[in-house]
């Protein structure tokens, strides 16, 4: 005997109403990651010891801007996701945890705008 309503069954979602859409965005951005990744360590290997002027032309490139910059969302927004897993796991308290998941999408949400900011700084030469 099932407890679970037509219309539950038929959404597929658990008690967090979320589903597997959590789980999926995870997967997706770390498969960016993984690709993105290889871009960052191409970019090291060149950058390597090289002038802030090299630094700047090289990320005056819009394709490798955006790369970074599309390096620095998936990463900060696949920190985010994960760090929110841990919070919902390990917390107990509810308004600890409630305090902790706002904090949580700030602190990823100024990491990722410092990081994009910096980038477009450099990318139009400052």
């Amino acid at each position: 005997m099932s407890y679970r309503t037509p219309l539950s069954n038929v959404k597929g979602l658990g008690t967090a109403n979320e589903g597997s859409e959590h789980f999926w965005r995870q997967r997706i951005t770390g498969v960016a990651n993984l690709i993105l990744s290889v871009f960052v360590v191409f970019a090291a290997f060149q950058l390597a010891g090289e002038s802030h002027s090299t630094v700047k032309q090289f990320f005056a490139n819009p394709l490798y801007v955006s790369l970074a910059i599309a390096f620095v969302l998936s990463t900060t927004y696949h920190m985010r996701l994960g760090m929110q897993v841990v919070i919902e796991d390990y917390v107990h308290n509810e308004g600890s945890k409630i305090l902790l998941l706002i904090l949580n999408t700030f602190f990823t949400a100024f990491v990722a705008l410092a990081g994009v900011v910096s980038l477009l700084k450099l990318s139009f030469g400052a």
